[in-house]
C-alpha cells in the first residue's frame, strides 16, 4: 500500500511539475513579447501626434493659400470701406489673425486631448498592474488556505482513524 501511495505521490508531483514548466514556458514567451507591445504603443503615440501635426500643417498651408488669394482680390476694396465706415476688428487682416488663433487653439486642444487619452491609457495599465498584483497575492493566500485545509483534513482523518483503532482495540479486549 505504501508503494502505491508513493507512486501516486510521484505521479502527482511529476504532473504538477510539468504543468508548472508549461506555465513558466508560456509566461516566458509572453514576457518576450513585451518589447513588441511597448514598441507598438510608442509607435501609436508618435503616429497620433505626428498625424495631428500633419493635419494642422496641411490645413494651415491650404488656408494660407486661400487667404492670400482672397486677400489679393478683396483687401484693397475692404480696407477702403473699412477705413470709411467700420472699425479695425472687421478688417480682413484682423479676421485672419483671429482665424489663425482659433486654428492654433484647435491644434493645441487636439494634442492635449491625445495627451489625456494617453494618460488614461497609462492609468488603466497601472490599474491593471495593481489588479494583477492583488490577484497574485490573493491566489497565493487561497493556495496557502487550501493546503492548510487539506493538512487539517488529513490530520482529522488520521486522528479519527487512530481513535477508531484504539476503540476497536478496547472493544476487542473487553469482549475477550
Amino acid at each position: 500500500m505504501s508503494t502505491n501511495k508513493e507512486k501516486n505521490r510521484e505521479i502527482i508531483n511529476i504532473t504538477l511539475d510539468e504543468t508548472k514548466s508549461t506555465v513558466k514556458k508560456t509566461t516566458d514567451e509572453a514576457i518576450k513579447e513585451i518589447p513588441r507591445f511597448t514598441k507598438a504603443v510608442n509607435e501609436y503615440q508618435e503616429e497620433s501626434i505626428q498625424a495631428t501635426k500633419d493635419i494642422a500643417d496641411n490645413f494651415l498651408e491650404s488656408q494660407k493659400e486661400v487667404i492670400h488669394s482672397v486677400q489679393s482680390l478683396w483687401v484693397p476694396y475692404v480696407e477702403n470701406i473699412q477705413n470709411s465706415y467700420w472699425s479695425y476688428w472687421t478688417s480682413p487682416k484682423r479676421a485672419t489673425e483671429n482665424y489663425a488663433r482659433a486654428v492654433s487653439n484647435i491644434t493645441d486642444s487636439t494634442i492635449a486631448s491625445t495627451r489625456l487619452a494617453n494618460n488614461v491609457l497609462f492609468t488603466t495599465m497601472e490599474t491593471w498592474k495593481t489588479s494583477i498584483q492583488h490577484a497574485r497575492d490573493n491566489a497565493k493566500e487561497f493556495s496557502r488556505l487550501n493546503a492548510n485545509v487539506a493538512k487539517t483534513f488529513e490530520n482529522v482523518a488520521k486522528d479519527s482513524l487512530r481513535d477508531f483503532s484504539a476503540r476497536e482495540e478496547v472493544l476487542t479486549h473487553s469482549r475477550q
